[in-house]
């Protein structure tokens, strides 16, 4: 049985996949377009993207905290949230 690489498992490998998807879905959306149920069947996968690229983004800032100190990643510094300008 062929070997997976971690990044075909990895919700980062997929994370372009899901936003430009993501994105694609807001447009429609936006338009105002789609029927009640197409839009919440949108919302719906959504809500589902916005989870898988959340997880995606996490997994990667724990790969970038082990690159930078593996032998103790928990005193690296958390990244600065978006919305956290002072």
């Amino acid at each position: 049985m062929p070997k997976k690489s971690p990044n075909e498992t990895s919700p980062v490998a997929h994370f372009e996949q899901s936003l430009e998807e993501l994105e694609q879905l807001v447009q429609k959306m936006e338009t105002g377009e789609l029927s009640l149920e197409q839009s919440l069947a949108a919302y719906e996968r959504g809500v589902g993207l916005y989870r898988q690229c959340q997880q995606a983004l996490e997994q990667a800032e724990l790969r970038v905290r082990l690159l930078t100190d593996p032998a103790q990643p928990d005193r690296s510094e958390p990244f600065e949230q978006v919305g956290d300008v002072d």
